[in-house]
């Protein structure tokens, strides 16, 4: 497959091959006249191939006279590795040349070729890289996004363009991050994956057996990853560019917000709402409407004024609660409004090429835009963060528009008056079409990426808007909103040294995951929205930012009793769980309806209840990139049923959720893989699976929820906070296989600090024999294990601990057992050995 005139293209040819222990460099000259289909060819290449480690091989392809622009280490550092002998990694790299195509190349590991672009021309333009490879026809792609669809790919037919824009999150169309790599499953049950280094526009195109990136400037540096399992191309890929931030504990509690709370008066209701129903509330948070016009850094006087903010804060942490407040990058032009005219002051805004100040349109009016490259950008955003923390000491940030966002198209209030607010785009007729300037290829582009609008600037910055670099917004565009989250996340690390910052983005790029976490944006109350957050968990897991969610019931529209309460259910398992809609929209707190409280009430009972397990699964994510929530064909590759399967995930490796995604429906039809697989509801309810369907019933107010066969699952009693769940002793669920064996793990820290002492534990289960051993860290553990709860074990008469026999409570249902009444340390080794009745 190639794009509608790169077949007349020439290629290249390969020059001067040179060979050394970690690598190759070759000069790539074009193999004939220029095509120059959609900019002008560069005659002269340079191709450079390093075996970074064991597992990762990087490919780069760039003009030899670096005129291209490639994103900075200044920006972006990535992990290059230690370069070894390629004679002694998984890849081998092998080029040829064909006498019609040019210069080709294969990417194998272990004998298997994962990467072939033999066949294909290689186009290489200053704005225009083209280059394909050939697939399977019915590959297994995951990945590529931020685009909303359907987990795995499809290989016939899918276009996936990357380019941030604020849009509602709709059906297969650019989002609001960047991330071009993805993954791949062959027949083999082997994974590998594939990143393209790159911050401009581009098209990747999966059709007719093949996988082709259409990019619009820069460079092809691309790094492969051996994998061989999932989690393997995961961990290689952050190892890359960088690992998930470790999150606060309160982070993983539930959330709410809605943009539209006419005042703090009103949130205060919402609060004590929640906890009238009983249904747990971790942090509450506020849209723009706290601020005064809107302005960043402000408080409305009437409706949101500073005192009473201040006493909001103050009661939600006399209760175990937070707060987390939004603010957007935009800033409004206005000569009597500090934070603007201090960032003339010092110069960090965008301009347009004349040299004037480039001027958007936001929440607040007409708008200028910091520029994340200019030298005092950073002493200024600090600046004008801590004045605003000085006043509220809120717990966490959220960072929107960030794309970045924008109402109108190019440098806009020119003529007006400084300071006037202009109608919000709904309150005013549509823009009118401008006339393009088709002859400024930075604005309309010959190539025309398949996002929603022809012109790139629409609804964010100016393509040729420049930064202080003296670089156009054409080539950084995508990197907005993560020099925006690293700045943030800075801000705070130095603010509150030694203290977890939580800030939470929308817009998002590779490597974005060591300084935010991210919700999927403005989704609609729909079920294949509702459906459509599953894929949307398991992407950004590949992506490497794990924590991540969906807004619960919808932001957009208006959403039924039936699906809040489903999305609820689900919503409970997602990373971040948050309810969050419009002011569009009806409210839809979970209270407000009986069912939907009560879904509530029983989804996020099993959440706060797993809270040590999951946070556990986090702490897998900070030091080797695993996403906390998967999907199964990540646990089960050799399965092709669930090659597809986006309908029911997984919460680490041992538990896993089906939920009901359909309307009306009062049963879930849920595959499970070959073993055990226990309940969470009755104890004596087990499958015996064998990769089959198997149809579970759904009454509105229940979620399915299995215990794989084989795991140990540490957890916690529930209560309405984390802080009062750490509080609690600890618990096992033992969830034997067939043998009779289970293994898990716990990880402890104070869920606050950065520089903390904490203790890993292994937990291993045979022969009626637990085992608890330590594996890493010194914390001193407050609270015991106090029960266990036995799943497949029966027959218990005793427990010894360490060889003596202790007092303790067994009670046996059937083929399971609970002991309760222990009082083990958690600091050191022991085991404990159940006696069975003789």
């Amino acid at each position: 497959m190639a794009s509608s005139a790169s077949v007349s293209c020439p290629g290249y040819k390969a020059r001067h091959v040179t060979e050394i222990g970690n690598g190759i460099q070759t000069s790539l000259m074009l193999n004939g006249p220029p095509c120059n289909i959609y900019g002008q060819d560069i005659s002269e290449l340079i191709l450079d191939v390093s075996f970074d480690t064991n597992n990762r091989l990087h490919v780069h392809i760039s003009d030899t006279a670096n005129t291209q622009y490639q994103i900075p280490p200044s920006v972006i550092s990535l992990n290059k590795g230690q370069k070894i002998d390629k004679q002694k990694g998984n890849f081998e790299f092998i080029h040829s040349h064909n006498r019609t195509t040019g210069f080709g190349f294969k990417v194998v590991r272990d004998s298997e070729v994962i990467f072939d672009t033999i066949g294909h021309v290689l186009v290489f333009e200053d704005q225009y890289l083209e280059l394909t490879s050939s697939v399977p026809t019915d590959a297994n792609i995951y990945g590529l996004g931020e685009t909303p669809g359907w987990f795995r790919r499809n290989p016939y037919n899918t276009t996936i363009t990357l380019w941030n824009r604020d849009t509602p999150a709709l059906f297969e169309e650019n989002g609001y991050g960047s991330h071009a790599v993805y993954m791949e499953l062959r027949n083999n049950s082997k994974f590998h994956g594939c990143y393209l280094h790159n911050s401009h526009g581009m098209d990747v195109v999966l059709s007719d057996g093949s996988l082709q990136y259409r990019v619009l400037g820069g460079t092809l540096d691309l790094y492969f990853f051996a994998g061989p399992t999932a989690l393997d191309v995961i961990d290689q890929y952050t190892q890359l560019v960088g690992r998930p931030n470790r999150i606060p504990f309160w982070a993983l509690g539930f959330h709410n917000c809605r943009f539209g709370y006419t005042s703090v008066y009103e949130v205060n209701q919402v609060i004590a709402n929640y906890s009238a129903a009983r249904i747990p509330l971790e942090a509450a948070w506020t849209d723009i409407e706290y601020m005064e016009k809107y302005r960043d850094f402000t408080f409305d006087p009437q409706n949101f004024p500073l005192e009473e903010m201040q006493k909001q804060l103050d009661f939600l942490h006399e209760h175990g609660q937070k707060m987390v407040l939004i603010i957007d990058p935009a800033i409004h032009v206005n000569n009597e409004y500090g934070p603007y005219t201090r960032g003339q002051e010092q110069d960090v805004f965008m301009r347009n090429a004349d040299g004037s100040e480039f001027i958007g349109q936001v929440w607040p009016g007409y708008t200028a835009f910091p520029d994340w490259f200019a030298a005092n950008v950073s002493q200024w955003w600090n600046e004008e963060l801590r004045r605003y923390f000085d006043k509220l000491q809120i717990d966490g940030m959220w960072i929107d528009m960030n794309e970045a966002a924008s109402f109108c198209t190019g440098s806009c209030g020119s003529g007006e008056p400084i300071g006037k607010i202009p109608p919000l785009p709904w309150e005013k007729s549509p823009e009118p079409h401008r006339s393009l300037n088709t002859s400024n290829t930075f604005l309309v582009p010959p190539y025309a990426i398949h996002s929603r609008y022809i012109e790139l600037s629409k609804m964010t910055l100016e393509t040729t808007a420049v930064h202080a670099n003296g670089i156009i917004d054409y080539h950084v565009h995508n990197l907005y909103g993560y020099m925006e989250s690293k700045l943030t996340y800075e801000f705070l690390r130095n603010y509150r040294p030694n203290i977890r910052p939580f800030v939470l983005s929308r817009s998002t790029f590779a490597g974005s995951g060591a300084f935010i976490s991210h919700w999927t944006g403005d989704n609609a109350a729909t079920w294949q929205d509702m459906h459509l957050s599953i894929a949307s968990m398991f992407e950004f897991g590949i992506f490497g930012i794990p924590m991540v969610g969906a807004d619960i019931c919808g932001f957009y529209q208006n959403a039924t009793e039936e699906l809040c309460a489903r999305w609820i259910e689900l919503g409970a398992f997602y990373p971040f769980s948050r309810s969050h809609n419009s002011l569009f929209a009806y409210p839809q707190e979970p209270y407000r309806w009986k069912s939907v409280a009560e879904a509530a009430r029983r989804a996020l009972g099993i959440r706060y209840t797993l809270l040590p397990y999951i946070y556990s699964c986090y702490q897998d994510a900070v030091e080797r990139g695993w996403p906390v929530v998967r999907p199964l064909v990540f646990e089960y590759p050799s399965i092709d049923k669930v090659a597809d399967n986006d309908r029911q995930l997984l919460v680490g490796n041992s538990i896993l959720v089906s939920p009901v995604l359909s309307a009306g429906a009062r049963t879930v039809e849920a595959f499970f893989p070959a073993g055990l697989w226990y309940s969470w509801y009755g104890s004596h309810v087990v499958i015996e699976a064998s990769n089959n369907v198997v149809t579970l019933n759904a009454p509105l107010e229940h979620i399915n929820v299995h215990i794989r066969g084989g795991q140990i699952v540490p957890t916690q009693h529930p209560e309405m906070t984390t802080e009062e769940v750490r509080q609690n002793d600890y618990e096992l669920i033992v969830a034997v296989d067939a043998n009779g064996a289970a293994a898990g793990q716990l990880y402890i820290d104070d869920g606050q600090t950065l520089d903390t002492p904490h203790r890993w534990i292994d937990f291993t289960f045979y022969e009626r024999t637990l085992w608890i051993r330590q594996r890493s860290g010194q914390l001193a553990i407050r609270r015991p294990l106090s029960a266990l709860v036995l799943l497949g074990v029966s027959g218990i008469h005793k427990v010894q601990v360490n060889g003596e026999y202790v007092q303790c409570a067994i009670n046996s249902i059937g083929n399971h057992t609970e002991i309760t009444g222990l009082n083990i340390s958690l600091q050191t080794n022991s085991r404990l050995t159940l006696e069975s009745i003789h």
